[in-house]
């Protein structure tokens, strides 16, 4: 939560320079030098225009718009950047540099940022409100009883974002034509905005989910919820999850299944009573298959130095977009952002989720479950 608030703020920040920026390229269109007509005052009112379009969406959604402004105007520069680079090197002068205002121009950089733009954040769009399936195929030295464990993960619904009770129901229903043995969710499975009646439908959706070996849940650091301005409490929803629709909701506990493999899940991290990963493996046959649920991915240098076969994590949204995901790596926000990796014989797997919070984009990444199989040892 705290990388998400100084994000935020070092994008408001962006946002306001940005605005600043945008408005003396806008200036430059031919087409807005033209109404002018060579007015300088006219010409800095009609490039107000377009900011005052993004004003209205602002109103409407702030945050989604902050992201258009800060990822516009540094992709404006960037081109501008360029731009300049290129007139260097054939040692020409920006022809608009002697007649400025006086003539209708291509502001050729613009139009191509533009287009760009639209083609970026339309892609974003696409790629956070689709759910793809993501596999991945692991092996284990240990007995698991049987030849293959299939392993659905779903993390990051933040029911009410990108999809509703009925959205969460269809993409469970497309999740069991899998045939999962076991369905894990790593948290932020509610959020703030979610409603009750679409809490009910997703628990609802759970209860009709088919997992042989079972259905285990832990919390996010959204779940409990921040504001407690929703109708519905965590407790209720830990109900709904553990009395009707059957799913084990596991905080800072492990379970042995089947006789063959346990699982282990974790307190989120914004928690402070949260043991230690080591506590809740050492008591554990370390013989057995361990497969670790825990939110963030911020303790692998921990986790790896446990017993720990295989460690399910979300939180990060796969990185977001290209520059949250720039920063967050520089910040040392996390230890991964996305994608797989093993440490110390424990391979972490860290999931981009099936939605959203509050950025309605996804660049660089995309919405997913995740499906994994683990091939063991049999006796």
């Amino acid at each position: 939560m705290v990388m998400w608030i100084a994000i935020l703020l070092v994008a408001i920040a962006g946002a306001v320079a940005g605005v600043v920026f945008l408005w003396t390229r806008f200036q430059k269109f031919g087409f807005v030098q033209k109404l002018a007509g060579g007015r300088t005052w006219r010409r800095r009112l009609l490039a107000l225009l377009p900011l005052a379009f993004f004003g209205v969406f602002a109103w409407l959604d702030t945050v989604n718009t902050v992201i258009v402004l800060v990822h516009m105007a540094a992709y404006w520069a960037i081109a501008e950047l360029i731009a300049w680079g290129i007139r260097r090197i054939r040692g020409g002068r920006d022809p608009r540099a002697d007649q400025a205002h006086k003539a209708f121009r291509p502001y050729w950089v613009g139009v191509i940022v533009l287009c760009i733009e639209v083609c970026y954040f339309t892609t974003g769009w696409y790629l956070d409100h689709h759910v793809w399936e993501t596999d991945y195929q692991l092996t284990t030295a240990k007995d698991l009883g049987r030849k293959e464990l299939r392993i659905a993960q779903v993390t990051d619904s933040h029911v009410g974002a990108t999809f509703d009770g009925e959205g969460f129901a269809r993409h469970m229903a497309r999740i069991q034509k899998t045939h999962p043995d076991i369905l894990v969710i790593t948290g932020d499975y509610v959020d703030d905005g979610t409603s009750r009646e679409d809490m009910l439908r997703c628990c609802q959706a759970l209860k009709e989910f088919d997992a042989p070996l079972g259905k285990y849940f832990i919390y996010g650091n959204h779940d409990k919820g921040y504001y407690n301005y929703r109708n519905f409490s965590w407790r209720e929803l830990e109900s709904e999850l553990t009395e009707h629709a059957g799913v084990e909701v596991l905080e800072d506990e492990a379970v042995l299944v089947d006789n063959r493999f346990y699982i282990v899940g974790r307190k989120d991290r914004s928690d402070p009573s949260r043991l230690d990963s080591s506590e809740l493996v050492s008591p554990l046959d370390p013989s057995k298959y361990i497969l670790m649920l825990d939110h963030q991915p911020n303790d692998f240098a921990a986790e790896a130095s446990t017993a720990a076969d295989l460690v399910l994590c979300g939180h990060t949204h796969g990185g977001q977009m290209l520059f949250i995901d720039l920063a967050s790596k520089l910040m040392g926000a996390n230890d991964r952002n996305y994608g797989m990796e093993t440490r110390e014989g424990t391979t972490f797997l860290v999931s981009s989720g099936i939605s959203d919070w509050a950025l309605k984009f996804k660049t660089g990444t995309k919405s997913e479950f995740c499906i994994i199989d683990v091939h063991g040892k049999q006796k």
